[in-house]
């Protein structure tokens, strides 16, 4: 299956216009991680049972819609797979639909995915050596997939999973006690397809694209233990209830290991990475004229410190050429972490997420620097639970910011991105975009 033809031009000339040129390399990330494009060249053949598909992310509804026209029509296709409101897509003209999709709530869980997560595992009884399980993964399943573990209501499960969010900590931390506090994740459900054969098509939104991080690996080895799931709960100050914190001191609540004999025959495939994405915005820069480096797609750390390396980067390149000569773009990607500072009393809600609070930290080190835009964006287009995917950061942003009364210090201090840009009209707005692949972060030095 070859890559679909993007449904948008040429690059904009970045000196005329280098906030459509930014948004344009964005564009080209995101469709280069769209299923339709990808999925094809992983898909098994069918099998002499059943295939059964279930599956969990912000992607799943295109997932489903690209299997259901890529898998033969005279081939047995059923299931369930869940995804985030309002993330599925038109369904395209002519293709039947065969696998239900239901939604649910991400970032902290509802009781629509509790009930999903319970049918999916209902539908894994029964299958047999002959049957196919298609597990279609992308990132949002920790939260879209929600099962408590035996001692924990969906209250107890939707607290440590805000806590977690609120508390800095990083994606492998949040999803090694995601994993060990349910009854389907860290590979819990592929043990339940036994003796089925699994495979699972991944779209990788994790630095390292690491398949038992992605969604909390629901159909992977586990590595980690209940000891590191008790140390990252200590380690930020989250309580469980004492019989759940007995369970994991025991090890009661272990996940199935690498090795496990639950896993043999099945396969795992990354149809979508971040680098993939990173690299095909970098090939169109280039074609553009702008020579693009990749600085990495594992970056991780506070968003607003992770913002000021970037803008040392882009002073010294434009102040000195170096490392980079100019013009050029810098790309980079990741998962950067949001720790949520205590409001003072009488100060409003912050809102925004990490693509947001990079751009200030970003704004506020290159203070005013002639020469340099940039963007940084959520692929998934929903930049934590607001309704834009980022913002952009240009020479003027502060100037006018400070015209407009907003000051960005007090912005930093309740972790206020959204409202901090949407008063410069600097957001940068999408819509769900049907696939995943985290960070996406571009700064263009003419």
């Amino acid at each position: 299956m070859t890559a679909s033809t993007p449904s948008f031009g040429p690059a904009p000339d970045p000196r005329d216009a280098p906030r459509a040129f930014l948004e344009h390399l964005y564009r080209v990330a995101v469709d280069r991680a769209l299923p339709l494009s990808t999925l094809g060249a992983h898909l098994p053949s069918p099998p002499k049972g059943r295939t059964l598909v279930l599956g969990a992310g912000k992607a799943g509804g295109s997932m489903v819609q690209a299997l259901e026209a890529l898998w033969p029509a005279d081939a047995p296709l059923s299931g369930l797979v869940v995804t985030r409101y309002d993330h599925i897509p038109p369904r395209p003209e002519g293709v039947p639909q065969r696998i239900e999709i239901v939604e649910a709530a991400h970032p902290v869980p509802d009781a629509a995915g509790q009930e999903a997560a319970e049918r999916i595992l209902a539908l894994t009884q029964g299958l047999t050596a002959d049957d196919l399980v298609l597990c279609l993964i992308s990132g949002g399943g920790s939260s879209l997939l929600v099962l408590p573990a035996e001692g924990l209501t969906l209250a107890d499960k939707q607290r440590i999973n805000k806590q977690l969010l609120d508390s800095g900590a990083g994606i492998g931390e949040m999803n090694c006690v995601r994993k060990h506090l349910s009854r389907i994740k860290g590979g819990r459900l592929a043990a339940a397809c036994a003796p089925a054969r699994v495979v699972t098509l991944t779209i990788s939104d994790v630095p390292g694209d690491d398949a038992a991080v992605i969604a909390s690996g629901p159909t992977v080895p586990d590595a980690t233990t209940c000891a590191d799931a008790l140390a990252i709960l200590d380690r930020y100050g989250i309580e469980v209830p004492a019989p759940v914190r007995a369970q994991l001191e025991s090890g009661e609540l272990e996940t199935p290991k690498p090795g496990d004999k639950a896993f043999a025959g099945h396969e795992t495939h990354m149809i979508a990475t971040p680098q993939q994405s990173l690299e095909a915005a970098a090939k169109a820069a280039r074609e553009a004229g702008i020579e693009a480096h990749i600085l990495s797609d594992e970056i991780e750390g506070e968003s607003r410190e992770v913002g000021k390396v970037h803008a040392a980067l882009a002073r010294a390149v434009a102040h000195r050429g170096q490392p980079f000569a100019r013009p050029c773009v810098i790309l980079s990607g990741g998962e950067t972490t949001v720790t949520i500072r205590p409001r003072q009393p009488g100060q409003a809600k912050g809102r925004g997420g990490r693509a947001g609070e990079f751009c200030m930290g970003l704004a506020g080190a290159l203070m005013g620097q002639p020469q340099v835009w940039a963007l940084a964006a959520d692929t998934d287009g929903i930049d934590g639970v607001e309704d834009n995917a980022g913002a952009f950061v240009t020479p003027d942003t502060l100037a006018r910011a400070t015209a407009a009364g907003r000051k960005l210090s007090d912005h930093l201090d309740r972790n206020d991105a959204y409202g901090y840009f949407d008063a410069v009209g600097d957001l940068f707005v999408t819509g769900p975009t049907n696939t995943n692949v985290n960070d996406f972060r571009a700064l263009l030095i003419l």
